[in-house]
Protein backbone atom coordinates (compact mmCIF):
# COMPACT_ATOMS: atom_id res chain seq x y z
CA UNK A 1 0.00 0.00 0.00
CA UNK A 2 1.17 3.78 -1.15
CA UNK A 3 0.17 6.38 0.79
CA UNK A 4 -0.14 10.02 -0.66
CA UNK A 5 2.17 11.94 2.35
CA UNK A 6 3.05 15.91 2.20
CA UNK A 7 6.20 16.43 0.54
CA UNK A 8 6.92 20.33 0.31
CA UNK A 9 4.92 23.46 1.52
CA UNK A 10 5.55 27.14 0.83
CA UNK A 11 3.45 28.70 3.77
CA UNK A 12 1.44 31.89 3.43
CA UNK A 13 3.18 33.68 0.44
CA UNK A 14 1.45 36.42 -1.23
CA UNK A 15 0.42 36.37 -5.17
CA UNK A 16 2.26 38.67 -6.88
CA UNK A 17 0.88 38.26 -10.08
CA UNK A 18 -2.36 36.57 -11.84
CA UNK A 19 -1.87 36.23 -15.92
CA UNK A 20 -5.29 35.27 -17.47
CA UNK A 21 -3.58 34.65 -20.89
CA UNK A 22 -1.36 31.61 -20.33
CA UNK A 23 -2.27 28.52 -20.56
CA UNK A 24 -2.11 27.89 -17.04
CA UNK A 25 -0.27 26.33 -13.76
CA UNK A 26 1.78 28.62 -11.11
CA UNK A 27 5.03 30.72 -11.57
CA UNK A 28 7.55 30.02 -8.42
CA UNK A 29 10.50 31.61 -7.30
CA UNK A 30 13.52 29.60 -7.59
CA UNK A 31 14.99 30.20 -4.34
CA UNK A 32 11.55 28.73 -3.21
CA UNK A 33 10.78 26.26 -5.15
CA UNK A 34 14.56 25.07 -4.08
CA UNK A 35 14.02 25.57 -0.32
CA UNK A 36 10.93 23.76 -0.13
CA UNK A 37 12.13 20.80 -2.50
CA UNK A 38 9.43 21.38 -5.46
CA UNK A 39 9.93 20.67 -8.88
CA UNK A 40 9.26 22.18 -12.69
CA UNK A 41 6.64 20.37 -13.82
CA UNK A 42 5.80 19.25 -10.15
CA UNK A 43 1.78 19.05 -9.72
CA UNK A 44 0.46 21.42 -6.74
CA UNK A 45 -2.13 21.80 -5.42
CA UNK A 46 -2.40 26.22 -4.12
CA UNK A 47 -4.98 26.68 -1.00
CA UNK A 48 -6.29 30.42 -1.44
CA UNK A 49 -6.08 31.70 2.35
CA UNK A 50 -8.24 34.46 1.33
CA UNK A 51 -11.01 33.13 -0.47
CA UNK A 52 -10.58 29.25 0.09
CA UNK A 53 -10.38 28.62 -3.74
CA UNK A 54 -8.32 25.34 -3.84
CA UNK A 55 -6.41 24.20 -6.74
CA UNK A 56 -4.25 21.43 -8.66
CA UNK A 57 -1.82 22.81 -11.46
CA UNK A 58 1.96 22.47 -12.20
CA UNK A 59 5.02 24.35 -11.61
CA UNK A 60 6.90 26.64 -13.70
CA UNK A 61 10.31 28.12 -12.26
CA UNK A 62 10.46 32.18 -11.94
CA UNK A 63 13.21 34.10 -11.63
CA UNK A 64 15.44 33.70 -8.33
CA UNK A 65 15.04 35.78 -5.68
CA UNK A 66 11.79 37.90 -7.43
CA UNK A 67 10.07 36.54 -4.84
CA UNK A 68 7.28 35.68 -7.56
CA UNK A 69 4.19 33.48 -6.93
CA UNK A 70 2.19 34.19 -10.10
CA UNK A 71 -0.84 32.31 -11.35
CA UNK A 72 -0.86 31.56 -14.73
CA UNK A 73 -4.77 30.78 -17.13
CA UNK A 74 -7.75 30.03 -15.85
CA UNK A 75 -7.08 29.99 -12.21
CA UNK A 76 -6.97 33.19 -12.40
CA UNK A 77 -10.24 33.99 -12.04
CA UNK A 78 -10.22 32.08 -8.71
CA UNK A 79 -6.96 33.32 -7.09
CA UNK A 80 -5.98 37.37 -7.19
CA UNK A 81 -3.28 39.24 -6.89
CA UNK A 82 -2.05 39.98 -2.88
CA UNK A 83 -4.36 36.71 -2.05
CA UNK A 84 -2.35 34.67 0.17
CA UNK A 85 -1.96 30.93 -0.20
CA UNK A 86 -0.39 27.77 0.88
CA UNK A 87 1.42 25.81 -1.96
CA UNK A 88 1.86 21.77 -1.15
CA UNK A 89 3.05 18.60 -3.27
CA UNK A 90 3.01 15.42 -2.38
CA UNK A 91 4.96 12.15 -2.72
CA UNK A 92 3.67 8.61 -2.50
CA UNK A 93 5.39 6.37 0.20
CA UNK A 94 5.29 2.96 2.05
CA UNK A 95 3.81 3.47 5.41
CA UNK A 96 7.57 2.49 6.62
CA UNK A 97 8.94 5.57 4.58
CA UNK A 98 6.41 7.66 5.60
CA UNK A 99 7.42 7.08 9.64
CA UNK A 100 10.81 8.07 9.12
CA UNK A 101 10.05 11.19 6.31
CA UNK A 102 10.22 14.96 6.88
CA UNK A 103 8.43 16.68 4.68
CA UNK A 104 10.56 20.46 3.82
CA UNK A 105 8.24 23.36 5.20
CA UNK A 106 8.90 26.90 4.38
CA UNK A 107 8.14 30.25 5.66
CA UNK A 108 8.70 32.81 3.29
CA UNK A 109 8.92 36.61 4.99
CA UNK A 110 7.80 38.70 2.07
CA UNK A 111 8.17 36.28 -0.45
CA UNK A 112 11.57 35.44 -0.20
CA UNK A 113 13.68 33.43 2.36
Amino acid sequence: MLLQILKSKIHRVQVTEANLDYIGSITIDEDLMEAANIFAGERVQVVDNTNGARIETYVITGRRGSGCICINGAAAHLINVGDTVIIMAYALMTPEEAKAFKPAIVFPTNNRL
